[in-house]
């Protein structure tokens, strides 16, 4: 597979407003969609924003407009005529000088590999970890999030489009090393950084030194994938990350091939990684009407997540809404998304969940020996919390995950 480069786009070219307080992507409305890019006032830093992106409480620069060397990549082997082959996900791109891999964000130059995005992220902000949405990680504290632009994955659904489908200095960045995104979280009083909106992966050296930082900063971290890469880079990135979660987008290489421009092997692949790495990982399969909402494939995914990944193992089932590419189509009825969870309750998954339907039942966790509600969430909020390290507080029943003492 051979990418030419791509032309020239000028920076700040592309603002796109998502709420009245300023400009910046989506996360999936139960999943990650930046909100607030104020700043001022201690706000969110939404770097798509035009409202105070740049300055501090009183008004200074804080970090500079510059653009930083580019970071030689990880996971490549150099091949001839100055070609190079990116190692990083399944797509395996072989790349001329000059040129960009499908992710836009890796570029060989005279035979070096590189990250064009590290230390340029386009949205860095705060919000619930309920958002990603990581149910059994932590519940009820507020993150970091931290997005560069770019993606592996072509998705016709994509909420993020704006900045997943663009490439360096298509849309606003700013100049944050590692260290400066760390110390963001700790003046923030986050609990953790999360990598987000658009695909970590393809960020993966400005991700990985970031989460190696914030483990010696005593922050924890978070990574919300579509799942396409390879198991070497997975590995090793899991020494540095504390929670997962997977977008298992279907249970079809015709859904992966034609909506997605991947394939769903090298994602099962990456959950089995890390099963198998003892991570802790939730799944989210956005539930798309007409597309993957047959109740077989339901079946089929839920039986296999069961067999090969266990019942315990917290599955998400999300509501679509029309966008991007797909914005033809409904939303998701309610009675799908609740057909789909009573599929995986019969098959034995003990942890399931609808999202993007705020207020429904299946918004809360329950221990699935005693029936007892041990996680009331209301939205994106923690009501109730009755788990006791790592126990249900009525019958002792353990609870997956990584919670509070």
């Amino acid at each position: 597979m051979l990418f030419a480069g791509a032309a020239t786009v000028s920076a700040g070219a592309l603002w796109y407003r998502h709420d009245n307080h300023g400009y910046g992507p989506a996360d999936e409305l139960a999943g990650d969609r930046p909100a607030d890019s104020r700043l001022g006032d201690g706000g969110d830093r939404n770097l798509q924003s035009g409202h105070e992106d740049h300055t501090g409480q009183d008004g200074e620069a804080r970090y500079g407009s510059r653009r930083p060397h580019p970071q030689e990549a990880r996971f490549y082997r150099k091949m001839g005529h100055d070609s190079v082959q990116c190692q990083l996900c399944p797509h395996g791109c072989t790349i001329a000088a000059g040129g960009t891999g499908l992710c836009r964000v890796r570029a060989n130059k005279q035979g070096t590999l590189y990250s064009m995005v590290y230390g340029r992220p386009c949205t860095v902000n705060t919000g619930p970890i309920e958002k990603a949405p990581l149910y059994h990680f932590l519940p009820g504290h507020r993150r970091l999030c931290v997005a560069t632009v770019g993606c592996n994955l072509r998705c016709r659904f994509c909420q993020n489009w704006y900045i997943s489908q663009r490439g360096p200095g298509e849309v606003r960045e700013q100049d944050m090393s590692p260290e400066q995104i760390v110390q963001e979280a700790l003046e923030r009083r986050v609990h953790s950084i999360s990598f987000t909106y658009t695909e970590p992966t393809v960020f993966y050296e400005y991700m990985f030194d970031i989460s190696s930082l914030a483990r010696a900063s005593g922050l924890q971290t978070s990574m919300v994938s579509n799942g396409f890469i390879n198991p070497g880079p997975l590995r090793s990135l899991l020494a540095c990350i504390d929670a997962v979660k997977i977008d298992l987008k279907a249970f079809t290489e015709d859904f992966y091939r034609e909506i997605t421009s991947a394939r769903l092997q090298p994602v099962l692949q990456t959950l089995e990684v890390l099963k198998q790495e003892q991570a802790h990982f939730e799944i989210v399969n956005l539930v798309v009407p007409a597309h993957n909402d047959d109740p077989d494939n339901i079946r089929k995914m839920c039986t296999w997540i069961k067999d090969r990944l266990g019942a315990d193992v917290p599955l998400h089932f999300s509501r679509f809404f029309p966008t991007y590419q797909m914005a033809n189509l409904t939303a998701t009825p309610v009675k799908t998304l609740e057909m789909a969870t009573e599929i995986a309750h019969a098959v034995g998954l003990e942890f399931v969940y609808i999202g993007n339907v705020p207020g429904h039942r299946h918004n809360s966790t329950f221990c699935p020996q005693c029936g007892e509600r041990l996680i009331y969430r209301s939205h994106f909020s923690v009501r109730e919390y009755r788990i006791d390290a790592d126990r249900c507080r009525s019958c002792g029943y353990r609870i997956p995950g990584i919670w509070e003492g």
